[in-house]
């Protein structure tokens, strides 16, 4: 336990509590006063501990592991560092930062207690839904009953996760992207069983921390892990139709979709085995929807050990000085590539509008934001003209028999409509 944790102030933490009707505290949008713990000292939670630090916040950090603690302290002083280095912050300001950044040893309860008065904790633990229960059990036991306890999960349920609470009502899911000092978006998840004032504070706190927050419900994938399964899917099925190559996939995309990178390159750079988990996370919990069906080609790449830049192979050789290979720059077959997997994220964008996961405005905001591209889905779709869309989709489903390829029902209503517009509503 380190000096700041002994001296950072005590339960300073919701702001003005207000009174619901039925006589219980609602949770309201904290200050800088309020102060942070996170849970899981890995590059995310390290990341979070640095965001909310910037803003002001006294931040506790802990972990299990006596090695990622160390090498969290590292990596946010070398951040800090280099910040300075560049003239994005004054050494005073860093310093400060670092000095309300305080570390808990291991995560036994008499580390946990440390805790107790923070008024917001997030878990960024491993992806495995019992350790987080529990995690979420033992920290219910301890903070005060007006703290939020936040998740960061990015593929398991938020309702299975506050289950493990005797008051699931204060747990919502607060999902961060990698590396989340740089990243704007922020999705915040409810449960089914999270208070409505809950989830309004969570915004209300990435808001000030200067994210972008974007509402969205507890489903597999939430928002943007879903919309964006298409990008690689379909990607994926071309590359194995034997259609093109990676490199010309990429290039398509790239170069005429005007995506900032190509699919392939983009798996390798997250990590094959990463980005085959999260698929087959999605196509189990959505019951074997075929649409989120994962490809054979990336799980034996998965098996094989190439999983991208940080193995040196994926879909490209990351050797010294290698050269990617020549895309074929015939514009006529890119735009067919591009018309094909835009039609089928846009027609998952049109889904999940008519699913409820999220407003039109969420959508559009969470797939620049989060996945940087080029313009919202659904704006995208209005601009092809939805019976394009919806004309691409049949032709596929007509010639691969595949219900992949079914368009959703809001598709077919707006491109049989005069002057139908994805985007309104």
């Amino acid at each position: 336990m380190t000096h700041d944790a002994k001296q950072a102030p005590t339960h300073a933490t919701i702001e003005s509590p207000m009174i619901n009707a039925n006589g219980t505290t609602m949770h309201v949008a904290p200050t800088h006063h309020l102060r942070i713990g996170v849970v899981g000292a890995g590059a995310m939670g390290a990341g979070i501990a640095q965001v909310a630090a910037t803003s002001g916040h006294r931040v506790l950090i802990a972990d299990a592991q006596p090695e990622a603690m160390k090498r969290a302290r590292k990596t946010l002083m070398q951040t800090m560092d280099r910040d300075v280095e560049k003239q994005r912050r004054t050494r005073e300001d860093a310093d400060a930062v670092l000095s309300r950044i305080s570390f808990v040893d291991g995560v036994s309860d008499a580390s946990l207690q440390m805790f107790a008065h923070c008024g917001f904790v997030i878990e960024a633990v491993a992806e495995n839904l019992d350790a987080k229960q529990r995690v979420f059990q033992r920290l219910d036991a301890i903070v005060e009953k007006e703290a939020i306890l936040a998740t960061n999960t990015s593929s398991l349920s938020v309702t299975a996760i506050a289950a493990a609470c005797k008051n699931a009502s204060r747990v919502v899911g607060v999902h961060f992207f990698n590396p989340a000092p740089l990243m704007p978006l922020v999705e915040i998840i409810s449960a089914i069983s999270t208070a409505p004032d809950v989830a309004a504070a969570a915004l209300a706190l990435v808001r000030a921390w200067g994210k972008v927050p974007v509402t969205v419900k507890d489903t597999p994938g939430f928002l943007v892990n879903r919309v964006a399964r298409p990008f690689y899917g379909e990607s994926l099925r071309i590359l194995d139709e034997g259609i093109a190559d990676a490199s010309t996939i990429d290039w398509a995309l790239t170069t005429l979709g005007g995506f900032r990178m190509g699919p392939f390159t983009l798996m390798d750079m997250i990590g094959n085995d990463v980005n085959f988990a999260v698929s087959c996370s999605v196509y189990e919990n959505t019951f074997h929807d075929p649409r989120y069906r994962p490809s054979v080609t990336q799980q034996r790449l998965v098996e094989a050990g190439w999983l991208g830049q940080k193995t040196g192979r994926g879909y490209y050789l990351y050797a010294p000085l290698q050269i990617k290979p020549k895309p074929n720059e015939d514009r006529v077959l890119g735009g067919q590539i591009v018309q094909r997997v835009v039609a089928m994220l846009v027609n998952e964008a049109v889904s999940a509008l008519e699913l409820g996961i999220a407003s039109g405005a969420d959508i559009e905001t969470a797939m620049m934001k989060g996945v940087n591209y080029p313009r919202g889905l659904l704006a995208w779709g209005d601009l092809l003209g939805p019976s394009l869309v919806l004309h691409e989709l049949e032709t596929l489903q007509q010639r691969y028999g595949d219900p992949r390829y079914r368009p959703s029902a809001r598709l077919r209503t707006v491109a049989r409509t005069p002057n139908g517009r994805l985007l309104d509503g």
